[in-house]
């Protein structure tokens, strides 16, 4: 009868015999894909490593966490390079974070390694259908690693340098119009107060005209700076030719997308804008109202509510449109919203086929969606 010792043994056998047989079976299997997937904060990168084989399930191997900066892009290169297996390259991951996935992404792309750049809508939509009940940056970058390694993603590229110019200039002057207008109501309750003090009034007023000075030098350096390319320039010469869209609009819209770089589609435009149509419905009980999303680019809504405005007050097509839609809805604001989503994705339209607007394209009966 064997002892303790000889059945121990012979477990410890046995288990050797079972991890022996499936790392041949993981030696058979052919790497499709490395991944490392980066969770993006202001001062850290959350890194998740991950493989796919031709088993296609996707397998993560490690995380770690870096400091936003160039010795912190360093040693993630660095420990990536280590956990990579040679056979295959590496594919980052991250998503678009604001602006502090900008000096990684253009580091990574000057190493020459392959990059995608993922609007957030999407990283979030995807993150729903994981079985993850508490997002943390670590479970975000694992989740964009196993996007990665899911999906067949662009390899991303580094748009014209114009548009992050015209990015920085439109966001200075936005903050410049928000800082007048807190300035000028100060005016007016100044005013309207009994026995004004004279010298507070008119030292608001010049810090009025210091920053109307400020806001013509600013639009003065945008013209000027698409006059150094003449395609960007001809690009917003043909946005310009939709109603109610001027120079400062396509400029905004132009920066605020790279170009649409990382857009495909009209579906992805207005997401990334936060003018998609969110709806709550639960079975035949539960049915909330249709309303905007608002997650998205705050800066693209911003720029094409006056916009709408304008070409409802002075284009016929898009007058008959907003009637329809407030006869029907019975709310002017949500008629408002749906030509704001029609302008930009007219846009975008102009913007890829390379043309003007053609009045005849918008008929009063096309129909739009609305919250």
């Amino acid at each position: 009868m064997a002892g303790p010792y000889t059945q121990n043994n012979h477990q410890e056998s046995k288990r050797r015999e079972i991890s022996t047989f499936y790392l041949k079976i993981i030696g058979m299997k052919k790497l499709l894909k490395q991944v490392a997937g980066i969770d993006v904060a202001q001062q850290e990168l959350v890194v998740s490593f991950g493989r796919m084989y031709d088993d296609l399930v996707p397998e993560i191997y490690a995380n770690k966490t870096f400091a936003n900066t160039d010795k912190g892009f360093e040693s993630m290169a660095q420990w990536v390079n280590k956990m990579a297996d040679p056979e295959a390259a590496v594919h980052y991951v991250m998503e678009a974070t604001g602006v502090y996935h900008e000096n990684l992404a253009y580091y990574l792309a000057a190493k020459g390694h392959p990059l995608s750049i993922i609007l957030p809508n999407k990283i979030s939509n995807y993150l729903r259908t994981l079985e993850v009940k508490t997002i943390t940056d670590k479970t975000a970058s694992v989740g964009i690693a196993r996007f990665g390694l899911e999906r067949k993603l662009d390899t991303w590229q580094q748009p014209k340098p114009i548009f992050k110019r015209l990015r920085q200039l439109t966001r200075e002057r936005d903050q410049l119009v928000q800082t007048r207008t807190t300035i000028k109501n100060h005016l007016h309750a100044e005013q309207a107060g009994a026995d004004p003090n004279k010298s507070s009034l008119s030292r608001i007023k010049k810090q009025i005209a210091l920053l109307d000075k400020q806001e013509r030098e600013i639009i003065e350096e945008m013209r000027s700076l698409l006059k150094q390319d003449e395609q960007v320039k001809q690009s917003v010469k043909l946005i310009c030719s939709l109603p109610g869209v001027g120079f400062l609009t396509a400029a905004i819209v132009l920066a605020e997308t790279n170009g649409f770089e990382l857009i495909r589609n009209k579906r992805q435009l207005t997401s990334y804008a936060g003018l998609d149509v969110k709806e709550k419905l639960s079975g035949t009980s539960v049915k909330g109202k249709p309303s905007l999303s608002k997650k998205g680019n705050k800066y693209l809504r911003k720029a094409m509510h006056f916009p709408a405005l304008a070409a409802i007050r002075h284009d016929e097509r898009f007058k008959a449109i907003f009637i329809r839609l407030v006869a029907r809805q019975g709310v002017k604001m949500k008629a408002v919203a749906a030509i704001q989503r029609k302008l930009l994705e007219m846009i975008y339209t102009l913007y890829k086929n390379n043309t003007a607007y053609n009045k005849d394209y918008l008929s009063s009966n096309q129909p739009l969606a609305t919250p």
